[in-house]
């Protein structure tokens, strides 16, 4: 037989997925994959603090008083970033605060997006009374300032980091409720949930197994953004004196013990606000990118 053997024809190349593309699309933006880096070098730090911070963070030495950085007269290198006013090491306490902001952070983010997105689907799928009492409760909550309301239940619980975190999620969750709320009930209305419903598939199957994959990527974008307002809140409430509480390290609670000093010490004020600084602002920019590249109104 000379019939000669065919070639195998070639397999079609698989297609991207949408999550793999919005990956790549996100890897391309150079100045969000250096913002995300940032983020990442801060969460390190917090988690190997106990390893790489030079000195006690807690360990006060009153002849290293007010010790400058060690770039200026005076300063040690063993003390790169100076000391505060009962002579701690200024750049183990950033390192430790980061422990303190991150961790608020992710906490209340986590336990406001879980509430606000389970009320958001009942009051965008059930609509009725559910959605009346679920809408009227969050318009009443986003009457008042964010701020003001935390001072207020702070002042009311006590401070600590337990209080902190319970005081910011009473009104953190209204936030991921609108968003969820909106996009299904504009997901509801779509044909695989009318599919699913034809079927006679139960509510809770509808809302969580068929809606809730669907609407993720706002609500993580959006979770994103709203952990820098957070750890701002955060930092701020520990500057009043109503946060974190001494001896524990806090960017806030250290920026308030340098102001009496600000002319004279400026660094023992100026590092942690400069942490705070790039800590917000790299999670503000890599959360910009994660919309564009996630959010398919914000894609190419």
């Amino acid at each position: 037989m000379s019939a000669a053997i065919q070639a195998p024809a070639t397999l079609p190349e698989q297609a991207e997925t949408p999550t793999w593309q919005s990956v790549k699309r996100f890897s391309s933006d150079g100045f969000s994959v250096a913002a995300a880096i940032a983020v990442l070098i801060f969460v390190l730090l917090a988690i190997l603090a106990p390893w790489i911070a030079p000195h006690d963070p807690y360990e006060t030495d009153l002849l290293r008083r007010l010790q400058p950085p060690a770039w200026m007269e005076g300063g040690e290198w063993s003390y790169v970033l100076g000391c505060d006013a009962l002579g701690r090491d200024i750049l183990s306490r950033i390192i430790y605060g980061s422990q303190v902001s991150i961790t608020i952070g992710l906490a209340v983010v986590l336990i406001a997006t879980a509430i606000g997105t389970v009320l958001g689907l009942a009051a965008g799928y059930m609509r009725g009374w559910v959605d009346i009492a679920i809408s009227r409760v969050v318009d009443i909550l986003l009457g008042f300032p964010y701020l003001i309301f935390a001072i207020a239940l702070m002042a009311m619980m006590g401070p600590g980091l337990q209080n902190i975190i319970l005081a910011l999620v009473y009104k953190e969750w209204v936030v991921p409720a609108r968003v969820v709320r909106g996009e299904v009930l504009a997901a509801r209305e779509m044909e695989y949930v009318e599919a699913a419903r034809a079927i006679g598939a139960p509510r809770l199957h509808i809302m969580f197994r068929e809606i809730l994959p669907n609407i993720l990527s706002p609500v993580i974008v959006v979770s994103t953004i709203r952990m820098a307002h957070v750890i701002i809140l955060e930092a701020s409430l520990s500057f009043l004196g109503i946060g974190v509480q001494p001896p524990t390290a806090s960017w806030g609670s250290m920026v308030a013990d340098g102001r009496g000093f600000i002319l004279d010490a400026w660094w023992v004020s100026t590092f942690p606000g400069i942490a705070i600084l790039i800590l917000v602002l790299s999670i503000n920019v890599a959360s910009q990118g994660l919309r564009d590249a996630f959010d398919p109104k914000f894609s190419d």
